[in-house]
């Protein structure tokens, strides 16, 4: 399984662009690679820990916990990434 958390807030923009981003992505992935990632969206405004450490970045992509992208999110490169994570987690 693939994490992929989203973070923004309400009312931003780039957040809305990379929320259509995600879903665009992995709904065209293949359906094996796409039925292993696991979507979370979270709001820095409902989580104080969260809104520490990226106010100034939202949105935010973490695949696995680990910061993919921030601001601004490229199609491709998550594309990429989630390949990548598949075929790790195939290998692993």
């Amino acid at each position: 399984m693939t994490t992929l958390t989203l973070i923004g807030k309400p009312d931003c923009h780039l957040c809305d662009v990379a929320d259509e981003i995600v879903d665009l992505v992995v709904g065209d992935l293949p359906a094996r690679v796409a039925d292993g990632i696991v979507i979370e969206r979270s709001s820095i405004l409902e989580d104080p820990a969260l809104y520490d450490l990226w106010w100034e970045k939202v949105p935010v992509v973490l695949v696995d916990g680990e910061l993919h992208a921030h601001w601004r999110l490229s199609a491709d490169r998550l594309r990429a990434a989630l390949l990548a994570a598949d075929t790790e987690g195939a290998h692993s």
